[in-house]
């Protein structure tokens, strides 16, 4: 699995989760889902991504643009 689709999978499973949480536990978890969604914002338009960094550390490779 390459780093973009880790990177979607986790961000997508730290919502669920999240949104889980805040109904069960907390309602503030909500905050946290809130969190990933800025960091995945800017993510968009800056490219820098903590869990990215880390996944290349990790040897993932990342996906290669075709055409």
């Amino acid at each position: 699995m390459s780093i973009e689709r880790v990177v979607l999978a986790f961000a997508g499973f730290a919502v669920l989760l999240s949104l889980v949480f805040s109904q069960v536990f907390n309602p503030n978890w909500i905050w946290f889902t809130a969190f990933v969604g800025l960091n995945l914002f800017q993510s968009a338009f800056t490219g820098f991504c903590p869990l990215a960094i880390i996944l290349k550390k990790m040897g993932l490779k990342s996906e290669v643009a075709t055409g």
